[in-house]
């Protein structure tokens, strides 16, 4: 303990992180521990594309925050400097349709957006495979978050054109590798007869992280984010054993730069279990915040409708929905079936006296938690 009470407290200027950054969910860690056997999976299915040939078609599965994403995003990075592939992230929370996808994957051939509006489906697939034969590159595309395109029923066309691009563009060599956090979903039994004949992908799984690793990757990211003396074990191995517990790194990630700013809250150079505790109220809805954000704004209201109706049958729930929004019932079960896939709600059939079976709609959060986060 000082014998200066100001020693321990935090000038106007001084901040107890060294890099905040590291703490951000696009940060690709330098060093990145206990994924060694899936990283050589993936290598062994994308290096004949370094050799100028299609690389092999992979599945990439895990539960939400073990990852996937920092994976695809490492490789992809090694892959940039290799003049013969094109390697093309997309993200598909953000772009859920076929034409979202390759509009994105044409902003990432070209370095520019395509035209908001009038051009086809079928012109701008063929820009983008004619720019590929030209420049004799293999086009490598990874669908982040795949599971989105399931929800939205755009997954077997989308699938579809990447997987045929050399039919109808001779020349043309595609790879796709899609990545997926929803386990309930069985993506070979839900794609097209059409895909299924075509699509025999490399399977690639992520397992949740066991509470020794977390504490070693979030050490790492202490390490790198803080400045030295800032959290000391006792409180390091209590974020772990929280992170644990939702079997999301996220979630631990999170976890360290809001204990850090609680930390400089309090003027204080190091961060306190009450700090992580504290901060954990909020970083516990990493994953509520993520699905909320990709939700369109008929989505969001169902949601927020739910939320004020939790627990009752979903008639009485459609008609204060179809009120606010004047949307049919196809769409608000379409939206109700994706918020049920998405883990943000249940929806469970029940026998409702004199109505026969009904479905009643539960929020898997805290209702508060989930209006403050619309």
């Amino acid at each position: 303990m000082p014998d200066d009470p100001e020693e321990g407290m935090l000038g106007w200027d001084e901040s107890v992180f060294r890099d905040e950054h590291v703490f951000e969910v696009d940060y690709i860690p330098e060093t990145f521990g206990h994924r060694e056997t899936q990283l050589q999976s993936l290598k062994y299915a994308l290096r004949p594309a370094v050799r100028g040939s299609r690389p092999l078609n992979t599945m990439v599965r895990g539960p939400p925050g073990t990852g996937k994403t920092t994976a695809v995003q490492k490789l992809f990075g090694e892959l940039q400097g290799q003049t013969s592939v094109r390697p093309v992230q997309v993200n598909c929370q953000v772009d859920s349709t076929r034409y979202a996808v390759f509009s994105r994957v044409f902003e990432h051939v070209f370095d520019y957006e395509p035209p908001s509006s009038g051009i086809s489906f079928k012109k701008l697939f063929g820009q983008i495979t004619d720019r590929l034969v030209d420049d004799d590159e293999v086009l490598v595309v990874a669908l982040d978050d795949v599971n989105y395109l399931f929800y939205d029923n755009e997954a077997s066309d989308t699938l579809y054109s990447l997987l045929r691009a050399h039919e109808a563009h001779p020349g043309a060599r595609v790879g796709v590798i899609i990545v997926s956090s929803d386990l309930s979903l069985d993506i070979m039994d839900e794609l097209d007869s059409r895909v299924q004949s075509v699509f025999r992908p490399e399977e690639v799984y992520f397992p949740v992280y066991d509470e020794p690793e977390i504490v070693d990757i979030l050490r790492d990211r202490a390490t790198s984010g803080f400045h030295q003396g800032v959290i000391d074990e006792p409180e390091l191995e209590r974020v772990a054993e929280l992170t644990a517990e939702t079997g999301d790194l996220r979630v631990g990630i999170d976890l360290l730069r809001r204990a850090g700013l609680n930390a400089e809250m309090r003027a204080s150079r190091t961060v306190t279990v009450e700090d992580v505790e504290a901060a954990y109220d909020k970083s516990k809805y990493v994953h509520l915040s993520r699905s909320l954000r990709g939700l369109s704004d008929s989505e969001r209201e169902l949601v927020k409708v739910i939320a004020e109706h939790d627990g009752q049958q979903a008639g009485e729930v459609y008609e204060a929905f179809h009120d606010e929004t004047g949307l049919g019932y196809t769409r608000y079960s379409e939206i109700i079936n994706k918020l049920d896939q998405l883990g943000v709600i249940e929806a469970e059939y029940a026998s409702v006296e004199g109505r026969g079976r009904s479905r009643s709609l539960t929020l898997c959060y805290d209702p508060e938690a989930v209006l403050d986060r619309l």
